[in-house]
Parts: structure tokens; sequence; C-alpha cells
């Protein structure tokens, strides 16, 4: 990575280019033993003011046999914030697996918190208070959401000459990759960005795209500290803190109610979600994935709370804890692997075995000792972390800093520990990078599909960060395929016979 950020730099293109002829071609064995062909167009910049040469290009994969109607499938491998290469096919994940199902495979670049250049006396000229010679972070937010909207920008202006279809862009990726294929997805055609974009010499042409595909997103991270203490405040791992850290899960935790209230979610009967039932419909949510896991062979302990029962009943058949909680996506229920049991769905070890054929109950406390037991919990506070004298920075809080390489503290709370305000830039960058900023806010195209997974055991946001998320894009009339996925690690592109199928239905609608 050293030697990449020293070797980057800018240059300036007169034009955007795109030559038909350039391609070249190859061929790759996938999953399954399968030889796929197909034409590579590589290193194809999508903005004519490039800033950092080594992450503001895009690679396109176009497989034997693609037309101009071809969706593409557009894979961000952004993680932890930073820096993501263009990058090649890879034959066991989502990409390879797009490209044996004949879709149009493109992998932009991006710039990351960690992404630098050395100023050369051009930059430096053209850039107000730099100097040759000085290092410039130059993927600070909301830079690398700005350069997939160029790359999706790029993609349209190229649309009739590039095989492919880009009003059918299907965007993924997992984690902070999950996050920025949610922006794309929710931030469409939004004026915030445009003179962002114009200044970079992005293409002139809309970016909105047709389906987006999130695996545990880490997003709205102005709220996130809230909603990881008030689920985990009760866990034997936050009650065995000092007592200044357990002291700001408290004050923490106090805060998500207002907030979840502030959203005037629905649930899919049409009943308010708030913070007086939450847990239960949380409850809900970790009890249908566990049942549908069940249903496809699982054994699921009750140690980990749950109960059984062997009568006809349970989570498909009778209300629980208020109401029986439907699939997002109607009254479908999620694919599974050809009979077997997907991974994450095998035997587990310890406690009693399953009893009943269905679920009827969840002690989350127990189940959130679980989680916690399979992976330590982040500090307190979880993402804007930053307390002098108590805890160091996160990546969340280098993403907000500047061009100089700080790190600054994003939410009022941790501000106010450290004495300080957030700035209106700051405040700014946050709102540009939470998708759930620009849901249903009359300007923005968001994309009508959606197929959101979030890990059943994953902790590196709270449950209710992508509930959240999934509800207000339901509630916004968009066709949701959400799954807390049992007993899930944070991980993504998993599942893919399942994800692909989906994907077959919406894009032959």
């Amino acid at each position: 990575m050293v030697s990449a950020c020293l070797s980057a730099g800018a240059m300036a293109q007169s034009a955007l280019t795109f030559d038909a002829n350039a391609g070249v071609k190859s061929k790759m064995t996938v999953y399954d033993g399968t030889e796929v062909g197909y034409t590579a167009y590589e290193r194809l910049f999508y903005v004519t003011n490039v800033e950092d040469s080594t992450y503001q290009f895009l690679n396109v994969y176009v497989p034997d046999g693609a037309t101009q109607q071809t969706p593409i499938f557009l894979r961000t491998y952004v993680g932890g914030y930073m820096a993501s290469p263009a990058a090649q096919p890879q034959a066991g994940d989502a990409t390879g697996r797009a490209l044996k199902e004949g879709y149009v495979v493109v992998i932009p670049g991006t710039r990351g918190r960690n992404s630098s250049i050395v100023a050369d006396k051009q930059y430096a000229k053209t850039h107000k208070g730099v100097k040759k010679g000085q290092t410039v972070y130059t993927g600070r937010a909301p830079k690398a959401i700005l350069d997939l909207k160029a790359a999706i920008r790029y993609l349209r202006h190229f649309d009739r000459q590039m095989p492919g279809d880009a009003e059918r862009i299907i965007t993924d990726g997992t984690s902070a990759g999950g996050a920025m294929s949610a922006l794309m997805g929710a931030t469409g055609n939004n004026p915030e960005y445009a003179e962002m974009l114009k200044a970079m010499g992005a293409a002139d042409e809309r970016d909105e795209v047709f389906a987006s595909v999130c695996y545990c997103p880490i997003i709205d991270l102005e709220h996130a500290d809230m909603a990881y203490e008030w689920l985990y405040q009760q866990t034997d791992s936050r009650q065995s803190l000092d007592d200044t850290h357990k002291q700001m899960t408290k004050e923490l935790a106090a805060l998500f109610p207002a907030y979840v209230n502030s959203l005037n979610l629905k649930k899919p009967d049409g009943t308010p979600l708030t913070a007086d039932n939450y847990l239960d419909y949380l409850k809900s949510e970790i009890i249908r994935a566990a049942q549908i896991a069940k249903n496809a062979g699982a054994d699921i302990p009750d140690s980990l709370g749950f109960k059984f029962t062997s009568e006809a009943g349970g989570m498909f058949a009778a209300p629980i804890n208020g109401g029986v909680r439907p699939q997002m996506q109607g009254d479908k229920r999620p694919m599974m692997q050809g009979g077997q049991p997907p991974m994450g769905m095998r035997p587990m070890r310890g406690g009693k075995r399953q009893v009943g054929e269905y679920i009827t109950d969840l002690d989350m406390q127990k189940y959130l000792n679980y989680v916690v037991s399979t992976q330590a919990l982040k500090s307190v506070p979880a993402f804007d972390s930053q307390i002098e004298g108590i805890n160091n920075a996160s990546g969340e809080n280098e993403e907000f800093g500047n061009a100089n390489g700080s790190s600054v503290n994003f939410t009022d709370y941790t501000a106010q520990k450290n004495g300080t305000t957030i700035s209106d830039a700051v405040r700014q960058n946050v709102r540009l990078m939470n998708p759930m900023s620009f849901i249903g806010d009359g300007k923005t195209s968001v994309a009508p599909h959606w197929y959101i997974r979030h890990g059943a055991r994953d902790r590196d946001t709270a449950f209710p960060v992508p509930i959240n998320f999934a509800t207000k894009l339901q509630n916004a009339g968009k066709e949701v395929n959400f799954l807390l996925a049992w007993n899930r690690p944070h991980s993504g592109d998993y599942a893919l016979d399942e994800l692909f199928q989906w994907i077959a239905g919406i894009v032959s609608e």
C-alpha cells in the first residue's frame, strides 16, 4: 500500500474515453469448474480530473454472449472505509458467479481514508494551502461514494458503445462496501453531490442504479453508537466494564429510543415500529432467521435461548410477541441452496439440541450473550470512539478527518466528551455518507430493488442499523429482501444461489 500511495498522482484528461476495440480476451474457471470466456477492458479512468491515479479507474469484464441489454453487476471491494483498487473477478465470490450467469461485471477502484499522494508542483499550484512535497490524504469522506457515482456516470456515458445495460446496474458490497452499495442505491441523482462530481470531471449523466445488494452495511454512523449500546448494554460484557465506560453505555443507550421514534417507521402490518416494541420486533426477526435455517436442516440449540414446540404453531403459523413478522419481500420466503443447508446453517456444538418443529420464543439476553461470546464487542463508543485520555480513534474517526490526515469526532455525544463541537463541514460529510438521509426526500432516485443481509451473530454494528434501513426502504415502497442470516458472522457474498435467483427475478420483470 505504501508503494502504491507513493506512486500515485494527479493527472488530467481532456475527455473521458472508451475504446470498444481495446478489449483483451480471457477465460477463468469459476467455483463449479465451469470455464467462462470474457473480454476485459481495464484501467478506464472515470473522471477527467484524476486526483489519485492508483484508484480512480474501473475495470469492465464482458462475458461471451453479452449484449447491450445485459445487466451490469458492479462490485465494490471497499473494506473499513479504506482505499480499494480496481480488481479482477474472483472465481469464488459474486463477481465470478455474475460472469457465469452472463452479467457484465464492473469493479471500480475508489479512494479511501488511507489513500494518499505526495503533492507535486502542479498539484500544489492548483490546490490552495497545499505545498509541494506535502502528503495529501485523497480519500476522506465523501470521496469514496463520489468515485463510485462517477463510475456509474461513466457507464451511462458509454452505454451505447459498451456491452451491458446501464439502466440495470446492480451494486454489491460488504461491510463498508455494503455501505457504499447502500449509498449508490439510496442517493441516485441527489443534487448535494453534483458540484463535487462536476469538479472531479465526472460525466454529466444520471447516477441512479437499478438494485443494490448490501451485506452487513456499516451505515448510519451518527446513530450507530447509541444503537450499539441500546442493544448490548445488558450483556455480561458491558456489565463488566469500568465505571467510566459503563456510564457511557448507559448514556448512549438512553439516546436510542428518541431516534427510533423520530424515524416514524412502520412494520409490514402497517403498525408503528417504536422504542416500546422494538425489542420484540428484533426478537421476531432472529426467530424468523433461525426458523428458516431449521427448516433447511440446521440444528438450533435451545441453550441459545430458543423455545420450541412440537405442535402446529410457531413463527410461521401463529402470532408471537404481538404478531407474525412476515418476509419483507412479501409472502415469498428466502430461497435455499438446492435443498442443502447453506454455510452458517450447520449443526452447532454445545448445549441441548433442538426440540419440536417450530420456534416459539427467544430469551434475548441469553441470545445476545451468545453473540458476544463469539466475538468481543467494540469499545464504548463503538464508532465515534476518539476521547482524549480514554479511547483511541477508530477508522470512522479517520474517515471524517481531512486531507492532512486528521481524525475527528462526528457525533455530538463524543464531541461533547472532548469539549468540542462538530463543524458544519464534518456534519455535512456525515450526512453525505448516510443512505438514511436520502430515502423519501423527494429529490433522490432511490433504487427500486434491495437485497440486504446482516449476520445473526454479526456484532460489527447493531442489528437495529440494518433493520431500520430495510424498514425505511420498504416504507418508501421499495422491494426489499431482508434477512438476519442465521449464525453468520461479519461477512458477505454468501448464499450466492439465493442471491442470483433473486437477481434473475428482478431483471426478468
